[in-house]
């Protein structure tokens, strides 16, 4: 209850103070320049204290979206990449995935629509916090100063061992319990 207080208060005031992540603990491949990262439960936290003051982007592919589901609260859909259905990728035995080159073009669009400045709160989920820290520092190199990465994404990490070895369920807005579904809302998706 106490951290709620603080969360709403710091919005209220145009700061959001975040506590869950310690960003020195954050692997490597999931860390941003700015260092700004939200736990699912703070995303879910900051969504509904902030409102339409807080946009809340899933990058993630729309197949990802369509067939593993979606936070019910996000406001756009934006891939940071698309599947290269043409391609193979061996290492990661998976379609590749090239670079979104709409991306900022619609975080822009959305941006608008929403009445978000440069300097309000954008939060980006993923997967599992890869690509929302890559696309967090793209929108930094485009001016963007308050671009959080939900560090756990929505599907969480692998288990590295015991009979879930292999399978996302050690953290993540699903593993949470947060609220999620597969109903997804039109308006809300990508298109180019």
């Amino acid at each position: 209850l106490f951290s709620a207080l603080i969360l709403s208060a710091s919005l209220a005031c145009g700061t959001v103070l975040a506590g869950d992540i310690d960003p020195a603990k954050v692997p490597d491949i999931k860390k941003t320049e700015a260092q700004l990262y939200l736990s699912p439960k703070e995303v879910f936290e900051m969504k509904k204290s902030g409102g339409d003051k807080v946009l809340l982007v899933d990058v993630r592919t729309g197949a990802e979206l369509e067939y593993v589901g979606a936070a019910d609260i996000i406001d756009a859909h934006i891939p940071y990449t698309i599947d290269d259905p043409t391609s193979w990728d061996d290492k990661r035995k998976a379609y590749k995935k090239d670079a979104n080159s709409n991306f900022m073009t619609k975080i822009e669009e959305w941006a608008e629509k929403k009445s978000i400045g440069k300097d309000d709160t954008i939060i980006l989920m993923c997967r599992s916090g890869d690509r929302s820290a890559k696309a967090a520092d793209l929108m930094a190199k485009a001016g963007y100063t308050k671009v959080y990465s939900a560090v756990e994404g929505f599907e969480g990490d692998k288990a590295k061992d015991g009979e879930n070895k292999g399978k996302r369920t050690v953290n993540g807005w699903k593993n949470a319990g947060l609220p999620w579904g597969y109903d997804l809302v039109k308006e809300k998706m990508y298109f180019e």
